[in-house]
């Protein structure tokens, strides 16, 4: 028995063998046709290169059809590129040749045919190929460069001469001249450029294809540091790019507060207003006016009875004398407990720019009366406070970077909005309530022309992107233009800004890729010389 089954043990063990043995028959054979197959490939390379070598580089006459052909494909490629109207790369840092997401949804739902035309300029402009992007968001919007002599139609309607250049933004009978200098300003202090193209196209865009443009109007006369002109030029330039006519407001002239004004901005009131004046505005104000109110610290004691029987209609208290001190290292600039970065009440308003920091010099405190809020049919909304361990410096002789026995201390709201009831709503006749409402900051010299430092070369509203995100959101807030509040691009000097990586990539382009071929050219130059 046990004979029998060693026999049987025997006669399966080759098999068994043999079936062990399959598997790697099959992969050595696998590994041999795919090495075939690479040798085909290689020697079929091979023969390519070689015929080009033989057939083409040792003839010169071959040698330079060869050359024409590949420049022939490479202008191809780019006239192809080009016809896409693809974005172009951008290396700068404020992004100043791509469009923003913001603009994109700013114009995404026009419903009209737009063209703008660049009458003068090149296909290769950068200004031309920012506003060809407009495309990609709304088909309706078209930009192109065309030449007067081409279009007398457009150079002869809107006075371009030949020769001279300029951007006009076409939608049926509504239009907008725009010249190169306006989309460029100037830094006053650096003498530098500084690009403005995206928000005057994007503004331009809008105002030929909307029915409503709001009105602001600048109180002057009573500040003797801020207005348009003085102090606050560059918020005028700023303003100029959103979808708002500015004026400016005399009420010793006007009598009144104009009828189409949608706010009604006041700046820093160092002398009283004429009863005249106080009169006008509180009746803007019961009439359901909006504005905002920019109020700086005051160094000394003024006596302005009507001004503040204008905040009190709001609950506001008269301003004190002093400025706010930080001791909260992460919520000061440079060491300097005067410039405070505030915490950003989440609102409509700040709901774009609501974790990023604004920066206020010499801020003072805004004193709300909580207990007469309701009496007064006010709803308060804090913008901007202060950190718990700010305080309020009356004594500007003290030098201390703490607080002292007398000084007020916690955090202080450095920025409201104030929502005043002047009717209820009426459900049997279906009218709304009538409102008024007052964004007011403790606070001027955040979107002013003045350096918040000594040492600092640009003016405290280009210091940080959000100082002028803040006011503009709160002025189309105020306009009910609740699309425009956004955070805008940065807009800087145009300079090259490139990544370690993309300067590599840059730098191998223009200087890399030309140097191997000309070495590849005299190498193949110096072969064919020897040959013959």
């Amino acid at each position: 028995m046990k004979e029998k089954e060693e026999k049987i043990k025997k006669e399966k063990m080759p098999k068994e063998k043999k079936e062990k043995k399959l598997p790697k028959e099959e992969k050595a054979k696998t590994e041999i046709i795919k090495k075939e197959k690479k040798d085909k490939k290689d020697k079929e390379t091979s023969k390519f290169v070689q015929r080009i070598k033989k057939k083409w580089l040792i003839d010169g006459t071959k040698t330079i059809v060869l050359v024409v052909l590949i420049v022939m494909v490479f202008l191809a490629i780019n006239v192809g590129m080009q016809s896409l109207d693809l974005t172009p790369l951008d290396f700068t840092q404020e992004k100043l040749y791509t469009l923003t997401e913001e603009s994109k949804e700013r114009v995404k739902n026009i419903d009209k045919d737009v063209h703008i035309y660049f009458v003068g300029y090149t296909d290769d402009d950068a200004d031309l190929s920012l506003a060809k992007q407009y495309k990609s968001a709304n088909e309706k919007i078209v930009a192109e460069a065309v030449d007067a002599d081409s279009r007398p139609d457009l150079a002869e309607k809107y006075g371009i001469e030949s020769g001279s250049t300029g951007i006009i933004v076409e939608c049926g009978d509504r239009s907008k001249v725009l010249t190169s200098s306006d989309l460029v300003t100037y830094d006053i202090t650096t003498y530098e450029t500084i690009s403005i193209a995206e928000e005057k196209l994007t503004s331009a865009v809008i105002s030929v294809t909307t029915d409503d443009i709001p009105k602001v109007y600048f109180l002057e006369g009573y500040s003797d540091y801020f207005s348009l002109d003085y102090g606050m030029s560059y918020l005028n330039v700023y303003l100029q790019n959103e979808i708002t006519e500015v004026e400016r407001l005399n009420i010793l002239s006007t009598g009144s507060v104009p009828d189409d004004c949608d706010t009604l901005v006041i700046p820093s009131p160092t002398q009283d207003f004429s009863e005249e004046a106080k009169t006008a505005i509180i009746n803007y104000i019961n009439q359901g006016g909006n504005i905002l109110w920019l109020n700086a610290a005051m160094a000394i004691s003024v006596d302005l009875p009507n001004v503040n029987e204008v905040l009190a209609l709001y609950g506001v208290n008269p301003f004190e004398v002093g400025v706010i001190m930080e001791t909260n290292s992460a919520r000061m600039v440079s060491g300097s407990p005067n410039l405070i970065i505030p915490n950003l009440g989440y609102s409509k308003i700040t709901e774009d720019i609501y974790s990023d920091g604004v920066i206020f010099a010499n801020a003072t405190k805004i004193n709300i009366d909580e207990d007469k809020l309701d009496d007064l049919n006010v709803v308060e909304t804090d913008l901007a406070t202060t950190s718990e361990g700010a305080y309020f410096r009356t004594n500007f002789n003290n030098s201390s970077t703490t607080a002292v026995e007398g000084e007020e201390t916690g955090s202080f709201v450095v920025g409201a909005e104030l929502e005043k009831t002047i009717t209820e709503a009426n459900e049997e006749t279906g009218e709304s309530a009538l409102t008024s409402t007052l964004i007011i900051y403790g606070e001027n010299y955040f979107i002013s022309d003045y350096s918040l430092t000594q040492d600092s070369q640009y003016p405290a509203i280009q210091i940080s992107t959000y100082n002028k995100d803040l006011v503009l959101n709160s002025l189309a807030y105020l306009s009910d233009r609740e699309e425009d509040i956004t955070a805008r691009k940065s807009t800087g000097t145009v300079t090259y800004t490139a990544t370690e990586q993309q300067d590599t990539i840059v730098r191998i382009i223009i200087f890399a890729v030309p140097s191997v071929i000309i070495l590849v050219g005299l190498i193949v130059w110096q072969k064919r010389r020897r040959k013959k």
